[in-house]
């Protein structure tokens, strides 16, 4: 297997890379309080059913692939082949402002999962984002996607923030709360 950058060539192959999301778990949030006085309480818990999910690349990682690809924008975009096929991908760019480098997708084949390939692609992001200076490098990612929040706390990130109406006023009882993570640098 080999780590390396993503060459405009490669950007049709990369929809091979199957993105399933499976999982029996999600990340609970529990929300007391009101106004300023707000509390949130986060907790693993089971899904009623297991969610076995697609998670096709979507229109925004698209754009950012083809970008740092081109060379048009500055950017991570690392492949990992196997037999000269991808089998995973990260996304990533520099949010210059607030000095961080935010992942815009990690994805690992279905066929290739825990063998440490996100872990690497993670990083290979992190040190790059330090080579940059960066503060923190940031992830956002919806908490019944458990299987990527484990893989986020290995890695040193930390839930920093959640957005409870990104996606719909209805996303807490919904189990899909968008969770900000961040893995300090400094």
């Amino acid at each position: 297997m080999e780590i390396r950058s993503v060459n405009p060539s490669d950007l049709n192959l990369l929809s091979e890379i199957d993105g399933t999301i499976d999982s029996s778990q999600y990340v609970h949030v529990d929300q007391s309080g009101d106004g300023l006085a707000m509390t949130w309480k986060l907790q693993e818990r089971p899904l009623r059913e297991r969610r076995v999910r697609p998670n096709p690349i979507d229109d925004e990682v698209s754009f950012w692939l083809k970008q740092i690809a081109s060379g048009a924008d500055e950017g991570i975009a690392l492949m990992i082949e196997h037999d000269a096929v991808p089998v995973a991908l990260v996304v990533a760019s520099q949010d210059y402002p607030h000095k961080t480098m935010k992942v815009h997708d990690i994805r690992v084949d279905f066929d290739h999962r825990r063998q440490g390939l996100a872990m690497a692609l993670l990083y290979q992001v992190i040190s790059m984002a330090r080579e940059a200076e960066c503060r923190a490098v940031a992830a956002e990612l919806a908490t019944d996607n458990f299987p990527a929040a484990q893989l986020l706390a290995k890695c040193g990130f930390e839930v920093a923030g959640l957005d409870a109406r990104r996606h719909s006023n209805h996303d807490l009882v919904k189990e899909a709360v968008t969770l900000f993570w961040y893995a300090p640098l400094d």
